[in-house]
C-alpha cells in the first residue's frame, strides 16, 4: 500500500511538472514560471504534510524521487560553477584595457562583502537581544545532543589551523584538484588561478601578440560553449524549484518549528532587516530598489529553495550581467567571492545570534560592549572562506564560537530548524553578493544604466 502512495505522489509531481512545461510552451515569462514552480511546490508540500507525518516512510521514499528533479537540477548547476568561473574571469580580465581595474574590482567587492557582514552581525546581535533569546531556554533532544557532539568533534579540525593557515588555504597549490571542489576554499582558489591566466594573457600581448590572440580565440569559443550549457540548465529552474520546495515543506516537522518559534522569527526578522539595508545601500548609489527587486527575485527564489550560494553562481552572474547591466568581470568576481566569503546570512547574522544566545550559559552579559565589539570583529574575519553550500553557517559558527571561547555543542540545539532558516540565509548571502557587484560596478563605472532601467526585459539565455 505504501508503494502505491509513493507512486501517486510521484505521479502528482509529474503532473505539476507538466503544468510548468505547458506554461513554457505557451511562452510565459521565465519569472512567471519560476514563481509558479514556487507556489505549486509549496502547495504540494502542504498537502503532503496534511496527509502524512513529516517523518513517515512514504514522505521519505517520495522525497527520494523528488530529489531526482530537485537536487538533480542543483547538481547540474554545480557542474557549471567551475567552468563558468574560469572562462568568465579569464575572458573578463584578458579584455581589460589595463590590469589596474582587476585590483580595484577585487578590493571593492571584498570590502563591501566584509563590511556588510559586520553590519549583519550587529543586526543579528540586536535581534537576539530584542527577542531575549538564550540557549538556556532550549531543551535538547537526542538529535540535538548528537549534533552537538558532532560539532565538538568537527571543532578539532578547525582549531588545528591558525588564522594565517586558513588564509593560506585560499592560495591554489593544485588548481586541477580545486576544479573538483576538493577543498572548502576551492572556489576562491579557482578564481585566483583564473585571474593569473587572464593577467598572463595581458602580459603576452606585449611580447607574443600572435600567441595571445590564438589563446583569446580559444577562450571565446570555450566561453560560447559554456554559456550555451548554462542556458540549457537554467531553463530547468522552475522544475527544480517545484521539486525542492515540495520536498522541503513535506519533510519539515511543524511541531519542532513551533517549539523554536522565537528563534525562527528572530532569524527571519534579522534577515529581512539586513535585506532592507542592502536595498538602502543600492538606493544611496543611485539604483531604484523596486527595479532591482523585480529583476533579482528569480535568483533569490532559487537561492532560497536550493540553500546553495555556489549553485546559484550561474544564475547570479547572468542576472547581474544581462538584467542589471553589471560588466562580466564584476559580475563573475562578486558572485564567486560572495559564495566563499562575506556571506551576510550564514557568516554574519547566524554566528552572531548564536554567540549572544550562548553567552549567558557562560556567565557573560550579552549586552556587554567589549564582548559585542569583539564578536563583530571576529565575525568579519571568520567570514572568509565559508563554503557556499548547505552547512556553511555551521562551519562559520564553529569558528566564531571557538574564537570567543564559547561551547560549540550548544549550537546543536537548533539543528531541527536549521534547513528552514538556512533557506532565508542563503537568499540573503546571494543578495549580498549582487549588492557588492552593483556597488562596485557603479563605483568603477561598469554598469550599463540602459540595461538596468529596461523594464520588460527577460534574460535572453533563459528564454524557452
Amino acid at each position: 500500500m505504501e508503494n502505491l502512495w509513493v507512486f501517486l505522489n510521484v505521479l502528482s509531481l509529474a503532473i505539476l511538472i507538466g503544468i510548468l512545461f505547458w506554461m513554457q510552451k505557451k511562452h510565459y515569462s521565465f519569472t512567471k514560471r519560476v514563481f509558479a514552480g514556487l507556489v505549486l511546490g509549496v502547495a504540494f508540500g502542504v498537502i503532503l504534510q496534511a496527509i502524512y507525518t513529516a517523518d513517515s516512510d512514504t514522505i521519505s521514499k517520495s522525497s527520494d524521487w523528488f530529489n531526482l528533479v530537485g537536487y538533480g537540477y542543483v547538481r547540474l548547476l554545480q557542474m557549471m560553477v567551475i567552468p563558468l568561473i574560469m572562462v568568465s574571469i579569464i575572458s573578463a580580465i584578458m579584455n581589460l584595457k589595463g590590469g589596474s581595474n582587476l585590483g580595484k574590482m577585487s578590493a571593492s567587492i571584498i570590502a563591501v562583502l566584509i563590511l556588510t557582514t559586520g553590519v549583519a552581525a550587529v543586526v543579528g546581535i540586536t535581534a537576539a537581544n530584542v527577542f531575549d533569546l538564550s540557549a538556556e531556554n532550549i531543551q535538547a533532544g537526542a538529535a540535538e545532543q548528537e549534533q552537538g557532539a558532532a560539532l565538538e568533534e568537527r571543532l578539532g579540525t578547525v582549531q588545528d589551523q591558525s588564522l594565517p593557515e586558513q588564509i593560506l588555504e585560499f592560495v591554489p597549490s593544485n588548481p586541477f584538484a580545486d576544479m573538483t571542489g576538493a577543498r572548502r576554499s576551492s572556489t576562491i582558489a579557482v578564481v585566483i588561478f583564473s585571474a593569473f591566466i587572464g593577467i598572463a594573457v595581458l602580459g603576452l600581448d606585449r611580447k607574443q601578440p600572435e600567441q595571445a590572440e590564438t589563446f583569446r580565440k580559444l577562450v571565446r569559443s570555450l566561453y560560447g560553449i559554456v554559456m550555451r550549457i548554462v542556458t540549457l540548465v537554467l531553463r530547468l529552474t522552475p522544475y527544480g524549484i517545484l521539486a525542492l520546495m515540495a520536498k522541503t515543506i513535506a519533510s519539515t516537522d511543524l511541531q519542532v518549528i513551533l517549539d523554536l518559534i522565537d528563534f525562527v522569527l528572530a532569524s527571519y526578522v534579522a534577515l529581512f532587516v539586513m535585506f532592507i539595508i542592502h536595498l538602502l545601500l543600492l538606493l544611496v548609489f543611485g539604483f531604484n530598489p523596486v527595479t532591482y527587486l523585480r529583476k533579482v527575485l528569480p535568483v533569490l527564489t532559487f537561492a532560497f529553495t536550493s540553500r546553495s550560494s555556489a549553485a546559484t553562481i550561474p544564475l547570479n552572474v547572468q542576472t547581474q550581467n544581462k538584467k542589471l547591466g553589471v560588466s562580466e568581470g564584476v559580475a563573475n568576481l562578486s558572485a564567486s567571492f560572495g559564495a566563499t566569503m562575506g556571506q551576510n546570512g550564514c557568516a554574519g547574522i547566524y554566528p552572531a545570534m548564536l554567540a549572544v544566545m550562548i553567552a549567558p550559559t557562560q556567565g557573560i552579559d550579552p549586552m556587554d560592549w567589549t564582548f559585542l565589539l569583539t564578536l563583530v570583529v571576529v565575525v568579519m574575519i571568520s567570514s572568509f572562506g565559508v563554503a557556499g553550500i548547505g552547512g556553511g553557517a555551521t562551519f562559520a559558527s564553529l569558528i566564531v564560537l571557538s574564537t570567543m571561547n564559547l561551547p560549540v555543542a550548544l549550537a546543536g540545539l537548533l539543528i531541527s530548524v536549521e534547513p528552514l532558516i538556512d533557506m532565508g540565509r542563503t537568499a540573503l548571502n546571494v543578495n549580498g553578493s549582487m549588492t557588492a557587484g552593483m556597488i562596485t560596478g557603479k563605483a568603477l563605472n561598469q554598469v550599463d544604466e540602459k540595461v538596468y532601467q529596461e523594464r520588460n526585459q527577460e534574460i535572453d539565455v533563459m528564454q524557452a
